[in-house]
């Protein structure tokens, strides 16, 4: 015995699968938000880079036994710990746009645990006392990862990434 294949002109057609919804307001402004983080980000990581020559002039005056060579050593693990960190940071920003505006939960679970990280962050930029200017950016950047995260958690953004699990 067997049964009937599907045919094309009706009967037993299988459904297709529903289309993936719209992400919600709430979902739309923190991936909004995301990317502004990466335009941020993206600028204090310039920042960083232009301002190197000051952290070589305070290093040579914090350690004035310190030779040339240890300076320039030391100029270059700046140099190369500014662009992991910042080439890092901007791609992490990117990424979680990206997926949160496709409803992974994964995605919200994992830019929440990035908050919290970056807040534990921003209590280092005070107790080691940056300048005024990495503060701001410092904190700024936290206030867009904090609305993300907020509108992430709403209550139709909670709905949204349930309906994409469903069809993920």
């Amino acid at each position: 015995m067997y049964e009937n294949y599907p045919s094309a002109a009706g009967g037993n057609q299988m459904p297709e699968p529903a289309p993936p919804s719209a992400p919600p307001t709430s979902v739309q402004t923190a991936v909004r938000l995301m990317y502004a983080g990466a335009v941020v980000s993206t600028i204090s990581f310039i920042l960083g880079l232009a301002t190197i020559s000051s952290f070589k002039h305070s290093l040579k005056n914090k350690y004035p036994n310190y030779t040339s060579q240890h300076i320039n050593s030391l100029v270059t693990v700046e140099i190369v710990v500014v662009v992991i960190v910042g080439v890092i940071g901007v791609g992490l920003w990117v990424w979680m746009a990206r997926m949160n505006a496709k409803g992974r939960n994964w995605a919200r679970i994992t830019g929440t645990i990035f908050f919290g990280l970056n807040t534990l962050d921003l209590l280092g930029v005070f107790a080691r006392s940056a300048s005024a200017i990495s503060a701001v950016f410092a904190i700024v950047i936290w206030l867009i990862g904090l609305g993300a995260v907020i509108m992430l958690w709403r209550r139709d953004s909670s709905a949204y990434f349930k309906r994409q699990e469903i069809v993920y």
